[in-house]
C-alpha cells in the first residue's frame, strides 16, 4: 500500500466502502496497524458510517468477498431468525451488527447476535468496530 489513491481502493475493499475511517487510514504508513488508534479519533458519526458500510450478516446484498466469508449454510429458519434478530439489533443500537464470522456457521453467529443484543450501546459500538478491524486484518492476510 504505497500511494494514497491505491491505498484508498485497497482499504475500501477491506472495510466494505470508502468511509472517513478508510480515508484516514489511507494517510497512514501502516493503515491496519494503526486502525484502532484511528478509530478512537473518529466522531460518533464517522464510527457509525464505518460500521454501517458493512453488509448485514445473512443479508442478500453482499459483496462477493462477504458472501464467500459468510458461507453457504442457508437454512431458511436460521436466515429468517438472523433477519429478525438483525432488525431488533439495528432498532436497539441504531447501527448494523458486525461480526468476524471466521468461517463459523450462521447458526453459531445467530447465538453471538442474541448475546450481543443484551449489551449497552457503547460497548456494542466498540465491539462492532473491533470486529470490523478483525475482518479487514483477516482479508488482508488472505488476499
Amino acid at each position: 500500500m504505497h500511494d494514497v489513491p491505491r491505498k484508498l481502493v485497497e482499504l475500501a475493499e477491506l472495510f466494505e466502502g470508502r468511509t472517513r475511517l478508510v480515508e484516514k487510514l489511507a494517510e497512514r504508513d501502516d493503515p491496519l496497524g494503526s486502525a484502532r488508534e484511528v478509530i478512537r479519533e473518529l466522531s460518533e458519526e464517522e464510527k457509525l458510517e464505518a460500521v454501517n458500510a458493512h453488509p448485514a450478516i445473512g443479508g442478500s446484498r453482499l459483496s462477493a468477498r462477504s458472501a464467500t466469508e459468510q458461507g453457504g449454510d442457508n437454512d431458511p429458519s436460521v436466515l429468517t431468525e438472523l433477519a429478525y434478530q438483525n432488525q431488533i439489533y439495528e432498532e436497539k443500537f441504531g447501527f448494523r451488527f458486525v461480526v468476524f464470522v471466521n468461517r463459523r456457521p450462521k447458526a453459531e453467529i445467530l447465538d453471538v447476535l442474541r448475546d450481543r443484543i443484551q449489551r449497552t450501546r457503547e460497548k456494542e459500538l466498540d465491539t462492532a468496530l473491533e470486529e470490523l478491524v478483525a475482518i479487514a486484518e483477516d482479508r488482508w492476510r488472505n488476499s
